[in-house]
């Protein structure tokens, strides 16, 4: 908890929609980014730079998804709760992943995988990485593969933004 009440409310607005979707379902794209600029008004109008005093970072990318429409609904919501973003973007090699968090020296790498070809990359990356920095991912691979997660040194797989949220929240405290 926090002795800081504006920092409780935007917590506790961020926790209520993550929840309301854990508890349902997540709405259409239309309805994510009504709630995120709903979350940045409210964020904006407390004066607060998100539900960190101390904020962390994070470096996304992609290695085999050439759309990353999960990695922009990441971001988006990563950047509302107020996470200092690196976005390395669409399509990066190993080399450049492992580049940019040794440079950055980010608490989070986020990345989205959708192919099972991937794996050794994935893992690649988590021996490479800065020994803070903890993976942070999603895609359809790890919903189809339990254990992929394991394997590839992925810390957290989160299935969707309400996860991710979830994750982040706790944290925060």
């Amino acid at each position: 908890m926090t002795n800081n009440p504006p920092l409780q409310l935007f917590r506790e607005a961020v926790s209520s929609l993550s929840e309301q979707w854990l508890a349902t379902s997540l709405p259409s794209r239309q309805g994510l980014d009504r709630a995120a600029m709903g979350l940045e008004r409210l964020r904006e109008r407390l004066k607060l730079s998100g539900i960190w005093e101390d904020a962390p970072s994070m470096v996304t990318a992609t290695l085999d998804d050439g759309l990353g429409q999960g990695l922009a609904v990441i971001e988006r919501y990563a950047a509302v709760i107020g996470i200092r973003l690196f976005s390395l973007g669409l399509m990066r090699s190993p080399e450049a992943v492992v580049d940019a968090c040794r440079l950055h020296q980010p608490d989070y790498l986020g990345m989205t995988i959708l192919q099972f070809d991937t794996e050794d990359d994935l893992a690649a990356i988590a021996r490479a990485l800065p020994q803070k920095t903890r993976i942070v991912a999603g895609g359809p691979v790890f919903g189809a593969d339990p254990d992929f997660a394991r394997r590839t040194g992925t810390h957290y797989a989160a299935r969707n933004v309400a996860h991710f949220l979830d994750f982040m929240l706790d944290r925060a405290c």
